[in-house]
């Protein structure tokens, strides 16, 4: 498509049909309630990161931005057609690549910088990734191909995954002059058509895949449509002033209603984002009618508006990294003042960078040379990752060649049992490489295509057996929480030749159970796959009759309901009955693996990191980190000889505290599984309680 696209020869009745976009302003040109909108939005983005238990629902300011940010640039597009009869699309461009690159370029490459001088190595790999995605404006894909994937649940936030929102935009940027201009030609209808059919999609997909909903682009299309709309149709609407007053004051009480009262555990978007999103469309279409409010002119209310893209762009990662660089967890002075920082960079990078980004005369001048310094950026930035994750290998590397023996004595759990020095010394490592990895097999062991659960492939195979012609079988089952146990296990394997199995599946209990989800609730899909799956997989372990189940998985946060109000250890031991009971049959004992203590649900997952010389700060009381679980009380419930349960919690804990680094070791990997190193170290203790030497 060439960069013009000429319509100065449509003729009258067409122009009047395609081009009716009437935007009223001040003297000026500028309309404060729209600033005040962004500052509204902004305020609510800030807020619940800020204080994510007190403004829950202030996710929904990136809504509010979608739907300014359609209805702006249909206007402008319109008011473009109107007074040329034409779109410049090169121009166009350029004039966004000025408005938003130079912030936001400015912000990812600080994020490298800082990563690399303030974060833990193993966070580097990430970054790198996600600053370049950032860079191309993919992030919200890459955000959403990690939502289902349930290894990348208890990662570490990125720097730049708020990138997410501005990535969705520019989307909608490259597409919409070009869409909006074959919309105008089959006239407004396809307008509404495109964002109908995108509301339905958001709909239907946040029922099914809510994760990934978040994030995909043709699920918030809809919410730019619904600003197209109000800039197409706005000004066929007469309201009278005060009756555009009461439609502004509920389209404000629409917003920040819906902040107030949304949370984590609102299915969002879906049909609920119409809350927020009609209140922003109802406040611009009083605007259009020329209300306005001292309220909303407000000069600081104005001034946060003008700050609010680059308070966007600064506000996240200064807050992931102040932990690290202040060496504790923030407090109610710390986040103020950190609040008060991004806003004083915000103000600044608004003056030098935006304003003079836009309006610097060789770029301004010239839109190859705009393009020309936009490609500049983007390589300078994705040489800086590229560089920050060849630094990375560098360091797994040689972590890997300096990883101790998991078993030497006071080292880990042997800490615990007694007549070491000082059984909660500091940690050698307190960043979690790829060496840490829970989830870690040795070159002996390989994924089979055997029960599958829908595409995932769940079933490795670690043949330690040495070719001996009736050998020791083993199966490990469960989800996540059985994975990390794997390394004391295979241990074991390889020590006693079993050929060991594991079968398990993420965020998916091990029992014939009425699962309703993993921490939230899942969708019916992921409940069919999950008790079809381990139906079918409880009846291949009983047909291969192994000598031995080992089987964990996390019951207290993957919740059950069988509409009987029974505690859920009680479901559970109904639940994981039939399946022991199909193994035992066979000939197998099965043997329970108490979970161990919780951690991201009861400290920062980065407390080891931030007190590195004194871990003992990370200490929390027993009776809060080693809560009942379901899983154990069902397995002791059970009136089966063949099923026992190992519980290691002393290994963890002492009376009273349990504690995140033990014997000079980092107890956790993540948020809730264990640190390879520390798992392995448990071997001995393992073996001990099944009754092998």
């Amino acid at each position: 498509m060439t960069d013009t696209l000429e319509h100065a020869n449509a003729n009258a009745r067409t122009r009047r049909i395609m081009l009716r976009v009437r935007v009223p302003k001040a003297a000026n040109g500028f309309r404060t309630d729209i600033q005040a909108l962004r500052a509204v939005a902004v305020l609510a983005v800030v807020a619940n990161h800020l204080w994510p238990h007190g403004l829950t629902g202030g996710y929904v300011g990136v809504d509010v931005f979608f739907v300014i940010s359609g209805f702006l640039i249909t206007g402008h597009l319109g008011r473009e057609l109107t007074d040329t009869g034409r779109v410049r699309l090169g121009r166009f461009y350029a004039r966004r690549v000025r408005r938003l690159l130079p912030a936001a370029f400015l912000v990812l490459g600080f994020a490298v910088v800082a990563s690399y001088f303030l974060l833990p190595y193993p966070r580097w790999a990430a970054t790198a990734q996600h600053v370049i995605a950032s860079a191309l404006y993919g992030e919200n894909w890459l955000l959403a191909a990690e939502s289902v994937n349930y290894s990348a649940a208890d990662t570490a936030a990125s720097l730049t995954q708020h990138y997410w929102s501005l990535s969705v935009e520019e989307q909608f940027y490259l597409v919409w002059p070009v869409f909006l201009l074959l919309c105008f030609r089959y006239r407004r209808v396809g307008v509404v058509t495109v964002g109908a059919a995108s509301l339905a999609f958001c709909v239907y997909f946040t029922a099914t895949s809510p994760s990934e909903a978040y994030f995909v682009t043709p699920g918030r299309m809809w919410e730019f449509a619904l600003g197209a709309v109000v800039a197409l149709a706005g000004a066929r609407l007469a309201i009278p002033t005060r009756v555009a007053g009461l439609v502004a004051t509920v389209g404000l009480l629409m917003i920040v209603g819906s902040a107030v009262v949304y949370d984590q555990t609102t299915v969002f978007p879906g049909y609920l984002a119409l809350v927020p999103t009609t209140g922003t469309a109802l406040v611009i279409l009083a605007g259009n009618q020329g209300w306005h409010t001292g309220f909303l002119a407000l000069r600081p209310l104005q001034w946060l508006g003008d700050i609010s893209y680059s308070l966007y762009l600064w506000h996240w990662p200064l807050l992931l990294l102040a932990p690290f660089a202040l060496g504790r967890t923030l407090t109610l002075p710390d986040t103020l003042a950190l609040l008060a920082a991004a806003l004083i960079l915000s103000y600044l990078t608004k003056i030098i960078v935006e304003d003079r980004g836009r309006t610097w005369k060789p770029l301004a001048r010239s839109t190859p040379l705009t393009f020309a310094a936009m490609v500049l950026g983007l390589v300078a930035i994705v040489g800086a990752s590229l560089t920050l994750g060849w630094t990375y290998d560098r360091h797994v590397a040689q972590a890997a060649r300096e990883a101790p023996s998991p078993v030497e004595r006071c080292h880990g759990a042997d800490a615990m049992s007694g007549g070491c020095a000082d059984p909660f010394r500091p940690a050698r490592v307190t960043a979690m490489g790829p060496a840490n990895e829970y989830y870690q097999l040795p070159s002996e062991c390989r994924l089979l295509d055997d029960n599958m659960a829908g595409d995932t492939k769940t079933t490795n195979v670690c043949d330690f057996s040495g070719g001996a012609p009736d050998p020791e079988v083993v199966y490990l089952v469960g989800d996540s929480h059985a994975v990390q146990w794997q390394g004391p296990l295979v241990d074991l394997a390889r020590a006693h030749h079993w050929v060991f199995k594991s079968a398990t599946l993420g965020g998916c209990p091990f029992a014939k159970v009425d699962f309703t989800g993993y921490r939230t609730e899942a969708t019916e899909e992921a409940r069919e796959v999950c008790a079809d799956w381990t139906q079918r997989m409880t009846d291949a372990i009983a047909a291969e009759r192994p000598a031995r189940v080992f089987m964990s998985f996390f019951a207290r946060k993957e919740n059950v309901d069988d509409g009987s109000g029974r505690p859920a250890a009680e479901q559970y031991r109904d639940g994981i009955e039939p399946y022991v009971g199909a193994w035992t049959h066979a000939g197998a004992d099965v043997t329970v693996l108490a979970d161990p203590p919780l951690n991201g649900d009861v400290r920062s997952a980065d407390c080891v990191t931030l007190h590195e010389s004194d871990p003992a700060q990370c200490a929390v009381d027993r009776s809060v980190a080693q809560p009942p679980d379901p899983l154990v009380e069902a397995a002791r419930a059970l009136d089966n000889p063949a099923v026992s349960v190992v519980d290691l919690t002393d290994r963890f804990c002492d009376k009273q505290k349990c504690y995140a680094v033990v014997g000079g070791v980092a107890v956790y990997f993540d948020e809730n599984h264990m640190n390879l190193e520390f798992a392995r170290s448990l071997r001995p203790m393992l073996a001990a309680a099944l009754g092998y030497s």
